[in-house]
């Protein structure tokens, strides 16, 4: 009877452990597109925009995130970073998340235009951090990086 209930808890711990880690695997394939972009001012030393991303949630987690720092990254140049408000991903949902963007840089290429960041996720006792990488259509990176 003894060693029935350890092989009973051992299978829960292993089968816990497979359903986190397909879970974690899931939330680190988080989708990202650009929803809008507005330009809020522009000088010689670069540009200030409005930006809001759409998120993904491809998991059954409740995914709550912090503000998150992620940076634009043009011809494998960093040509500025931003910051998106604090989130919550609902499982299996989408989510809006509202973001202020500034350039360092004007560049008239546009074609290797990269956004990434890691958002950092609080999920029950631990952190762990997923990061994400968009590449937006020749189209959103126009729009999103003011040319003149």
């Amino acid at each position: 009877m003894k060693s029935s209930k350890s092989g009973l808890i051992v299978l829960f711990v292993l089968g816990m452990a497979i359903f986190g880690y397909s879970q974690y695997a899931s939330a680190s394939q988080i989708e990202v597109s650009i929803t809008q972009s507005e330009l809020l001012s522009e000088n010689e030393k670069g540009a200030k925009y409005n930006i809001e991303l759409k998120f993904v949630n491809p998991s059954l987690l409740l995914l709550t995130a912090g503000e998150t720092e992620f940076f634009v990254i043009i011809n494998d140049e960093m040509v500025g970073k931003g910051q998106l408000e604090s989130f919550t991903l609902q499982p299996l949902e989408s989510s809006n998340v509202k973001g202020i963007f500034h350039t360092d840089s004007n560049n008239d290429e546009s074609k290797s235009v990269k956004i990434t960041g890691i958002m950092k996720y609080d999920i029950l006792l631990t952190t762990i951090d997923v990061p994400f990488v968009f590449y937006p259509t020749d189209e959103q990176a126009r729009e999103f990086i003011h040319q003149k």
